[in-house]
């Protein structure tokens, strides 16, 4: 927990998609503690998955399905009003998918969190946020459920009695809310390294993060994401991890 002053280390992994490279996932698995993995919905093959789990079983760092909306085109940052018992099955299916992959690289599906759209949908769309708890509690309801401090997903995770776990992101920009800025905002993206360090360790000490216009919101989480398809994202990586450890910040896979 962060008031241990202890952490896990997230990122989005297995984005590639046939002849198409995103990210360096070799390099960053030897950087964080738990890989969010894609389960071919909004990107990720199945070869591209079958490395990406193989790695992170290679490097002791936990798999996480990261399920999206189908939106192959669109990398699930697309808003898709499906319909909740449709979507349980989706998030039934990409379970499946990489469970498959994680088996026969003598390891399993550790947690879930929703990608993309489908992410900040569940941040207040009930439905839709329910749908995915539901997937998830009749899968394996051991399985805990990584998204953002407040939101309905997590309040539905533990109204179902799975683990809620709280999440970060390093390198986001945060409104007065305590939700992400849309990504094609002003101070949606934030690329420098010493800074998103900074702001780091001080949600951990301080459980509290500054918005874009400059108030101090109260977030407290158990993981932070480093997107790996960010430009820079293995030299961020770096950083965050050498800052924390010289802050005293342990980095621990939270399951």
């Amino acid at each position: 927990m962060a008031s241990e002053r202890a952490l896990d280390l997230n990122a989005d992994l297995g984005e590639s998609f046939g002849q198409w490279t995103l990210g360096d996932d070799d390099a960053m698995l030897r950087l964080v503690t738990s890989a969010n993995v894609a389960c071919g919905f909004h990107a990720g093959d199945p070869s591209t998955l079958r490395r990406a789990t193989a790695g992170a079983a290679r490097s002791g760092v936990a798999v996480g399905a990261q399920v999206s909306y189908p939106d192959l085109g669109g990398f699930g940052r697309r808003f898709v009003d499906v319909e909740p018992a449709a979507l349980t099955d989706d998030v039934l299916y990409q379970l499946g998918a990489l469970e498959a992959m994680c088996r026969v690289a003598g390891d399993r599906v550790r947690y879930v969190k929703p990608h993309g759209a489908l992410y900040n949908a569940t941040r207040t769309h009930e439905a839709q946020a329910a749908a995915v708890v539901e997937a998830v509690r009749a899968y394996d309801p051991s399985l805990p459920v990584l998204g953002l401090p407040g939101s309905a997903l997590l309040a539905a995770a533990e109204s179902a009695g799975l683990r809620a776990v709280p999440e970060f992101f390093v390198d986001r920009g945060y409104t007065s809310e305590g939700a992400l800025v849309p990504r094609r905002e002003p101070g949606a993206l934030l690329d420098d390294a010493d800074e998103a360090t900074r702001r780091l360790i001080r949600m951990v000490d301080e459980g509290v993060v500054r918005s874009v216009d400059g108030t101090d919101v109260t977030v407290r989480a158990e993981s932070a994401c480093v997107h790996g398809d960010s430009p820079g994202a293995v030299a961020m990586a770096q950083a965050v991890r050498d800052g924390l450890g010289a802050a005293g910040i342990r980095l621990s896979a939270f399951v």
